[in-house]
């Protein structure tokens, strides 16, 4: 029987944000991915996720991996960076640090890493041809860190060039739509040697939202991300994790479990 415990930390790429539930909750790939793992499985797992939007990497690192540790996962998802490369001071050595650190932490514990690396944006976003250098390289750093390690599951999604097109993308352009997330769970899912639903790679397109374009993509979106860059806040700024403890996924639909569910 198996006994999968998944705990993913990371911003709100791994939050889920761009993918909404009807009540405006975030469910994005890791939800998707963890609920397609006992699908798959036809057998109950734990998930966890403490990823929080506007998250830099080694906060997330500071903030989550010990908590997510202290679970007892078998398994730990990691992703960051994407907000670092907004912020072209930041040097990618100093980004790369902190895949290496939660590397280090997993194999200390004994649990086995999820290795992703984000979706590439560029394509609709101002200045993408810098951010998307500084994502290459970013890519390049972490794969170096991780070489001669087989026994990290790689879901590495930079390279995508399917998943860089528009029609995956949420009206920010910067965070993946429905159909982005559900691209990424199918990824991870193979990577983790399972079968994800084939629809998964490509959903039908929704034309059912209003592509802002011009004047009014700067002020709906980018002018409300420069203000937080110049006041020092963040998007994430009072949020908590959405699944700080385990929930129980069984085989076709998810039961939360309490505080008190036993990780060993």
């Amino acid at each position: 029987m198996a006994d999968v415990r998944y705990a993913a930390i990371g911003d709100s790429f791994t939050e889920g944000v761009g993918d909404e539930l009807p009540d405006g909750t975030p469910r994005g790939w890791a939800d998707l991915a963890a609920q397609g793992w006992a699908d798959a499985l036809g057998e109950p797992i734990r998930y966890a996720n403490f990823a929080i939007r506007g998250r830099l990497a080694w906060p997330i690192v500071e903030e989550q991996l010990e908590a997510a540790l202290a679970l007892g996962p078998t398994h730990l998802s990691f992703n960051g960076g994407g907000n670092d490369m907004l912020r072209p001071r930041t040097p990618i050595s100093r980004i790369a640090d902190a895949f290496s650190h939660v590397l280090r932490r997993c194999d200390e514990e004994g649990v086995t890493l999820i290795l992703l690396s984000g979706a590439d944006p560029t394509e609709g976003l101002p200045l993408g041809g810098l951010v998307r250098r500084r994502g290459d390289q970013l890519s390049a750093a972490v794969e170096a860190r991780m070489a001669g390690r087989d026994d990290v599951v790689r879901a590495l999604n930079w390279p995508d060039r399917e998943l860089a097109r528009a029609p995956y993308w949420s009206q920010d352009r910067l965070h993946m739509n429905t159909r982005g997330h559900h691209r990424v769970a199918a990824r991870v899912l193979t990577a983790l040697g399972l079968q994800p639903d084939p629809e998964w790679w490509s959903l039908p397109l929704d034309d059912s939202g209003v592509r802002l374009r011009g004047a009014a993509y700067y002020r709906t979106h980018v002018g409300p991300w420069l203000r937080r860059r110049l006041t020092r806040t963040s998007s994430g700024d009072g949020r908590v994790p959405k699944f700080a403890q385990w929930q129980e996924l069984r085989p076709g639909g998810m039961t939360h479990a309490s505080e008190g569910l036993d990780p060993s």
